[in-house]
């Protein structure tokens, strides 16, 4: 156990057996596409530098990150860890100065734009790019991908206004800018229903009416990418060139409700527990944790689970969420009870004569139900349920503090 692990009762372990599997369901999902693997949000709360690392290593040419800031430290992690040729996209362009995008330019990252004036603002950081700068970093180069808005209504330019988008593309040409991308994000590829795939088929529609009019206009060489995991999993005809290898690389469906995780053959990569750090036999009558919002019914064992909503475990599942503890006796299925608190929540062990469970047994938040170390486990798909969310949020908004610990299959 290490040092880090032997001070802090918790630890999300991060399988990489699990992530190789994963990406293996990508490629077969879309096996006619360039692969993107998206580390947005520190890799959606597994890691951010680990993952591009061992994306590369899975042999992913290029990453994506949504903040700029984000986009540069990964590439400073590639580069560090040998992988100089792994290209990084980032899409989120602030209202930077030119420093920031000179930093981005200089090291050949790839920015998506929505507007000219993004494009004038990396033309204008690009040509003040000195020789000594250009001849320091070999990648430096101005590499852009043109999002069109096909129904999402975040960034993006409208249909209306990507014709003068690509007109102002066609003139940055002429300063160096070059254009690698077309691109745009499905709303509601991950509905199952008549309304969300008519939705699909709209923004597709609109896409490939941006693509023609960017190739009739003169622009080429660049590439384009429509679909994410949801798009890649259920719609097959928005594949393209290249496609966003996100949620469901981590292995947790986009949508349960469509189709379930497991049902698509994808494996969770990250595994949440907690040592108990505290186990109690309370009377009938006894209430727990703020506003006494739940009243024991019977005498029962009470036990302690060292998290709480300052590491990220939503408050919304108070009551509900659903915990497994690995006991020398076997598993207890439980869950919460009362509300979760900022560093702790409290979990019901059932009545008995004695403890069912002692200090330092770990309990199982979440993780691979079919891993034998955590057979029949809840998993982020149950949390989500239980707290009225997404598994999405459930994963991302594990907090710094939890150790991470990778390991391949089975923990040591």
């Amino acid at each position: 156990m290490s040092e880090q692990l032997s001070r802090y009762p918790a630890v999300a372990e991060i399988d990489l057996q699990a992530l190789a599997h994963n990406v293996q369901k990508m490629r077969e999902f879309a096996p006619n596409s360039r692969h993107m693997g998206i580390i947005k949000a520190d890799s959606y709360g597994h890691g951010r530098a680990l993952f591009a690392v061992q994306l590369a290593k899975l042999g992913y040419d290029i990453v994506g990150i949504a903040q700029l800031a984000e986009a540069l430290e990964a590439r400073k992690e590639l580069d560090a860890a040998g992988f100089q040729n792994v290209a990084v996209f980032s899409w989120i362009l602030p209202p930077v100065g030119e420093d920031t995008l000179r930093d981005a330019l200089q090291t050949g990252i790839e920015l998506s734009v929505s507007t000219p004036a993004q494009i004038e603002a990396i033309t204008s950081a690009y040509a003040s790019l000195t020789q000594a700068q250009q001849a320091a970093s070999s990648r430096a180069a101005a590499r852009i991908h043109l999002k069109v808005d096909t129904g999402m209504g975040r960034a993006g330019a409208t249909p209306e206004e990507f014709p003068a988008l690509v007109d102002a593309a066609i003139q940055a040409q002429k300063s160096g800018i070059q254009i690698v991308g077309v691109w745009s994000h499905l709303a509601r590829a991950d509905e199952a229903g008549e309304d969300g795939n008519a939705a699909t088929m709209r923004q597709l529609e609109i896409f490939k009416t941006a693509a023609k009019l960017a190739k009739d206009r003169g622009l080429e060489g660049f590439q384009l990418h429509l679909a994410a995991s949801s798009g890649q999993i259920w719609h097959p005809n928005t594949h393209f060139d290249m496609v966003r290898d996100g949620i469901a690389m981590y292995g947790l469906s986009p949508d349960p409700a469509n189709t379930a995780t497991l049902d698509l053959g994808l494996q969770p990569v990250m595994t949440l527990k907690a040592q108990l750090t505290s186990v109690k036999k309370v009377k009938a009558g006894q209430t727990v944790s703020y506003g006494g919002t739940w009243i024991a019914q019977r005498d029962t064992w009470l036990a302690l689970v060292p998290l709480g909503y300052g590491d990220g475990i939503p408050r919304h599942a108070s009551n509900a969420g659903p915990v497994h503890v690995q006991t020398r006796q076997g598993t207890v299925r439980t869950h919460v009870v009362g509300r979760v608190c900022m560093d702790q929540f409290v979990i019901d062990l059932g009545p008995a004569n004695k403890a069912p469970a002692n200090p330092g047994d770990w309990a199982i938040l979440f993780g691979n139900p079919q891993r034998l170390s955590t057979a029949g486990c809840p998993t982020a798909d149950d949390w989500a349920k239980a707290s009225g969310t997404i598994n999405y949020e459930i994963v991302t908004r594990l907090g710094a503090r939890v150790p991470r610990i990778i390991f391949e299959g089975e923990p040591r």
